[in-house]
């Protein structure tokens, strides 16, 4: 442990500079531990629990509850780190799997950095399968999980662990217990993931409203970041180092200046990648960029008009619109729809007409789009096809669209509704009756009433 004294030193004077530069606790969890760390853990403590699970603890994260400390007093009795914190270094060991711990605790972690989504879905098949047994499923949890240490949550099903054995002992995994792929720290140990966060706190990068998922972006300063995007040959890197700088609070213009020269011939994520931190960081030239991709990719152009300059949406009304006959895919016409509601004006006319397009998605966005309308009620007809649609979603989308709504020329078509759908299917007889007490009408009295037909509709479907 001699070999981190140096790093030891340094993380124990940024500690209190990031409880400074955070004093309200913006960052993520930080008002769980309140960048408060317990005393350090006694040895023969830590002796104690490496031979009762027959492991090893890796000598960068003794040094660190050894000599700066062992949790504290936020979630789960976390202490100051990234998230909701570090567990104290005994207490998170059940959090991944609860029977035969010993057993699969001092196993070499199967588990590598850069896994595919298929070596994923390989991996992770069995687990996910409806059909095992409780006990095989904790065979399976150990059998994917084994050797790695569960050091901090990150909130929900997320939380971050360590390896305990094999090639990548001491580095920092993060993973979900629903089964996203797991994402290795780029760091190469528990103590450079620990003092990345302390560096992005105290230069700001993680001080944000929001979530920041730190680590799981490739990190350090942007002049490093700028020369492995420029520099690699592996086209992965290049877009790891991208997600990095678009990590950071703010970039200077003269790495702003390089992305836009690389631009010309990029592709792909290379590209998209690029052009959002040129949006972002307001490059001089970042609206004309972004006109010109407008040309090249759709969805990235109105993602970031809409995700970066939201207060001046207006702005892109006239751009906006002449896009719209280029619109095909579901996502784009998504955020299309965005944008056109934060313009602030009747856009029903335009969106409309997409009642009728193929994709069933698009047609849910326009009835859902035209609901949020002032004068909703102009639209009538269009709405009355999306409670016809052959799609569920639409006409839960159509239903829900209309509320507050009261015109009588609804009522034949809610009452179709109540036809087409004698039993519950994706809440759609629950907002049915939504909309049918805005009329002061009961569902199950309509239904007596029209108990004929309903019959008969019974018959129908039985004969299909």
């Amino acid at each position: 442990m001699e070999k981190y004294s140096e790093q030891i030193k340094r993380i124990k004077s940024k500690l209190p500079k990031a409880a400074k530069a955070d004093p309200d606790l913006k960052v993520f969890g930080a008002d769980s531990h309140n960048y408060s760390l317990g005393s350090p853990a006694n040895a023969e403590d830590v002796m104690a629990f490496e031979k009762k699970y027959s492991v090893s603890l890796p000598d960068c994260f003794k040094a660190f509850i050894l000599q700066v400390g062992n949790g504290g007093s936020g979630f789960q009795t976390s202490g100051a780190g990234p998230f909701y914190g570090i567990y104290p270094f005994d207490k998170g060991v059940g959090y991944l799997m609860y029977d035969d711990i010993e057993m699969y605790l001092k196993k070499d972690c199967t588990l590598w950095p850069g896994i595919t989504d298929e070596d994923w879905e390989k991996i992770s098949e069995k687990a996910e399968s409806d059909d095992i047994s409780d006990d095989e499923y904790e065979e399976e949890i150990g059998r994917i999980y084994g050797g790695i240490l569960p050091i901090g949550s990150q909130g929900c099903t997320y939380l971050h662990g360590m390896v305990l054995a094999g090639k990548y002992r001491g580095k920092v995994v993060n993973m979900d217990m629903d089964f996203q792929k797991p994402r290795f720290t780029f760091e190469d140990n528990f103590l450079d993931w620990y003092e990345r966060w302390l560096d992005e706190v105290i230069s700001g990068d993680l001080i944000c409203d929001t979530a920041s998922w730190f680590g799981y972006t490739m990190g350090g300063p942007e002049e490093k970041l700028l020369e492995t995007f420029r520099h690699s040959a592996d086209k992965n890197t290049k877009i790891e180092a991208l997600y990095g700088l678009l990590r950071k609070k703010q970039l200077s213009p003269s790495v702003l200046d390089t992305i836009s020269q690389t631009m010309e011939n990029a592709e792909g994520d290379i590209y998209r990648l690029s052009l959002q931190i040129i949006v972002k960081n307001k490059h001089p030239k970042w609206k004309s960029y972004l006109a010109e991709a407008g040309e090249k990719d759709l969805l990235a152009t109105f993602k970031f008009i809409y995700w970066y300059d939201e207060p001046n949406i207006s702005d892109w009304k006239e751009f906006t619109v002449s896009l719209m006959p280029r619109v095909t895919e579901p996502d784009t016409f998504r955020f299309l729809t965005y944008i056109l509601q934060g313009c602030a004006f009747d856009y029903g006319k335009l969106i409309a007409g997409f009642i009728k397009n193929e994709n069933e998605e698009i047609r849910s966005t326009a009835v859902y789009s035209l609901g949020k309308l002032m004068k909703k009620e102009d639209y009538l007809e269009t709405f009355i096809l999306g409670l016809n649609d052959r799609s569920n979603q639409v006409v839960h989308s159509s239903l829900q669209a209309l509320s507050g709504v009261k015109n009588n020329k609804l009522l034949p078509h809610y009452e179709n509704i109540a036809l087409r759908f004698p039993v519950e299917k994706d809440y759609i007889l629950t907002n049915l009756e939504y909309r049918l007490s805005e009329f002061g009408i009961d569902l199950k009295q309509l239904r007596k009433a029209n108990q004929e037909k309903f019959r008969q509709n019974q018959i129908n479907n039985q004969k299909r």
